[in-house]
């Protein structure tokens, strides 16, 4: 589909909004809708965006699909995103939105193929594309880190709700690695009663 192609070459989504949290910067998926409407009506394309929730075991998951048309051929990108069993101060629609948003950016993310890797030459990046990044840090440090919370003041729902994780155990080691290189930061922000 050589339309999309050139939209994937064209298109610029560049990563305008800070997380104060975590203290990184990100994008939308209002931001890339933002940036590829122009280029969907330069090319002559239309694009959709749907959602469908899907159960797998006993878990909830939102599947966003995006789909891309232009006179002579379709394409449609898919991706999930799973609803937290709990997320302190959203009801169920929160929730459920919440989950839509993360996989309808990640489908847009796949389509026009927007890499969301930090620069090859930072320490994020390589802690980012190890295998070991992604992986749920697990039972063991999931304690000491409730134990850590526990002792210092530091709201359990608070962290988790920051890393958008129902419970510690899931955890990104990734992730995990940022919060303890930056706790005090964390702590501050998740304090109990705050």
């Amino acid at each position: 589909m050589k339309n999309l192609i050139n939209i994937q070459c064209e298109l610029k989504a560049p990563k305008n909004r800070k997380n104060t949290y975590g203290g990184y910067n990100y994008r939308s998926a209002e931001d890339i809708l933002t940036a590829v409407k122009p280029l969907l009506e330069k090319y002559g394309c239309t694009m959709t965006i749907s959602d469908e929730i899907v159960q797998v075991g006993e878990r909830i998951y939102v599947k966003a699909s995006v789909t891309i048309a232009d006179d002579t051929e379709t394409k449609t990108v898919t991706a999930y995103a799973r609803e937290a069993e709990t997320r302190k101060g959203m009801d169920e629609s929160q929730i459920t939105g919440t989950a839509s948003s993360y996989a309808r950016k990640y489908a847009l993310n796949g389509l026009f193929l927007i890499d969301d890797i930090k620069d090859a030459d930072t320490d994020e990046y390589h802690a980012q594309t190890g295998d070991i990044a992604t992986q749920p840090i697990g039972t063991t440090k999931a304690k000491v880190l409730e134990a850590r919370c526990d002792r210092e003041g530091v709201d359990y729902a608070k962290v988790c709700a920051l890393l958008n994780v129902s419970r510690f155990e899931d955890i990104t080691e990734y992730n995990h690695s940022l919060l303890i290189k930056d706790w005090d930061k964390w702590k501050e922000r998740c304090k109990k009663d705050a």
